[in-house]
């Protein structure tokens, strides 16, 4: 290791790689110090199940916000497939097992709300609904590579005071009864808004619609994706890029201190072997904005909260449904949505916010397998073996303590996998394949473990609440503190390139690129 770098970056995520990579090939000399034993962070595979040959997403396990410019620009190799069903809602009405699939061709959709609804009206709002946030993705998502706009220029770049008010002004709650009737249809609208973030429909604060914005605008469609060979495969592919255009990448050494005078920077890192430090010109942290502080001695940002219950199972056979209606390998190849109407998400948030968990936990399900069954070994492909993920809703950090998160983990898994089992016509534990040492497959990981296991604040996936991706223009210039390219911070030579950053959130890479393309302007 040298005793000076261009560029120290800390962590080893998938944005510190980018940033790495991007300043690597424009010739700085670049160190990633990375504290786990693998980079990655959240974006991972792992075989969590002994014996087994699946390589699971452990953490994030959806595509959506990684711009095509990013994988061209560092000459990824890494791809993505669209699933063919968007999602599948089950329900029963009058007394008959339903449900709303939304996919496979718009005849299928517009049937699928019919046949629930009994008119075309639902389906009509939920065109014009989507076609207005397809607008404002095809213009907002190109800017979240370009330096920061002011709220005026991007309001001007949206164009539709109409979906301006409804996103960025007005609470999504109001949006969504305003155009919709149904309960269910109103339901699975509405938990784009809530994926790991604590929040009611009507939440004042607004970040309720803040997540909903980052859900809709990926890659300028909104679309979601399957990444080929897991979330792994983007590790793998970012890493190689860093480390081909000349970047020193060293796991197994924490960052324990950042000291800077604003034009050269000390790093003091830590291994099993003692301390060290090293000089920097410019430091990259793609930790949390909490760790970050730390780091610098700065005062800290207000406390983040998780709020997610994440599951991963390997199945012996996907299981039957009672919906007579629709295959099982079309409803679990989009989100299937579990205990999410409107009134089940308001019900859960109010028993949250109560202090306890929700009796009917919401959830989130799909098969990656169905899409991509490359993560899973010959043998299981040839036993029929599929994955399934479920992202839980409205479990908010609070809930957990050291004494009781065992507990309610497992209070937790056992009431999502009824409100699944309520749609199936066998039980999800009888379809569950069992590992190496006779124990079922399935993992859960709450808003704790995931702050133990990887440090992210809270448990929030997000490392904070999400931003509005502009400027705030009470502040000198209309910028003011987020800086040129949202990844400044008080320190002149250390930007944040994690997922914290402004325009962070989610696997992008953006906070990545953005820091990177900071350093480069200078």
């Amino acid at each position: 290791m040298r005793t000076s770098y261009d560029a120290v970056v800390v962590g080893g995520g998938h944005n510190a790689l980018v940033a790495s990579a991007y300043l690597a090939r424009a010739g700085h000399s670049v160190l990633l110090l990375e504290r786990l034993p693998d980079t990655g962070g959240a974006t991972v595979s792992t075989r969590p199940f002994p014996g087994m040959d699946a390589n699971l997403s452990r953490y994030s396990y959806l595509v959506s916000l990684l711009p095509r410019k990013i994988v061209r620009d560092l000459d990824l190799d890494f791809r993505v497939r669209t699933r063919t069903v968007s999602s599948y809602t089950p329900t029963v009405r009058a007394g008959r097992p339903t449900g709303l699939l939304v996919g496979g061709g718009e005849s299928r959709t517009r049937e699928s709300f019919a046949r629930l609804t009994g008119d075309d009206r639902e389906y009509t709002a939920w065109r014009e609904f989507y076609a207005r946030t397809a607008h404002v993705a095809g213009r907002v998502f190109p800017t979240l590579t370009e330096p920061l706009p002011t709220k005026k220029e991007l309001r001007g770049r949206v164009d539709d005071d109409t979906a301006w008010r409804m996103l960025f002004e007005e609470p999504i709650g109001r949006a969504v009864e305003e155009r919709f009737a149904e309960d269910l249809v109103r339901g699975v609208v509405l938990t784009d808004a809530l994926i790991g973030t604590f929040a009611d429909a009507h939440d004042p604060s607004l970040r309720q619609n803040r997540c909903f914005l980052y859900h809709v605008i990926g890659g300028g469609t909104g679309d979601w994706n399957v990444p080929v060979g897991g979330m792994g495969a983007l590790t793998r592919a970012l890493t190689d890029a860093a480390r081909a255009a000349g970047a020193e990448l060293r796991t197994g050494h924490e960052v324990t201190r950042v000291d800077t005078d604003g034009r050269h920077a000390e790093v003091t890192y830590r291994t099993a072997d003692g301390e060290g430090t090293v000089g920097a010109r410019h430091v990259l942290v793609g930790a949390s904005p909490q760790q970050l502080a730390a780091l610098t001695g700065d005062a800290p940002p207000p406390p983040a909260e998780g709020a997610q219950l994440k599951v991963n199972m390997l199945l012996d056979r996907l299981p039957a449904l009672r919906d007579p209606d629709v295959d099982p390998h079309e409803a679990f190849a989009g989100t299937f949505h579990i205990a999410e109407g409107y009134g089940e998400l308001a019900r859960a948030h109010a028993q949250a916010a109560a202090g306890g968990p929700p009796t009917a936990p919401p959830s989130e399900i799909y098969c990656h397998s169905l899409t991509d069954p490359t993560i899973l070994g010959q043998d299981l492909v040839d036993r029929g073996c599929h994955t399934l993920t479920l992202f839980g809703l409205h479990t908010p950090a609070r809930l957990f303590t050291d004494a009781t998160n065992d507990a309610l983990r497992a209070e937790l898994l056992t009431s999502a996998l009824a409100q699944l089992d309520a749609h199936l016509a066998e039980p999800i534990a009888d379809c569950l394949a069992t590992d190496a040492d006779g124990r079922p497959c399935v993992e859960a990981k709450t808003p704790l473990d995931l702050e133990r296991d990887l440090r992210l604040p809270g448990g929030n996936i997000f490392h904070g609440d999400l931003s509005f991706p502009y400027a705030d223009e009470g502040a000198p210039d209309g910028r003011g503190h987020e800086g040129r390219w949202g990844v400044e911070t008080r320190h002149a030579n250390v930007l944040l390139c994690g997922a914290g950053a402004l325009r962070g959130g989610g696997v992008s890479g953006i906070p990545g690129h953005n820091a990177a393309m900071a350093v480069l302007e200078r």
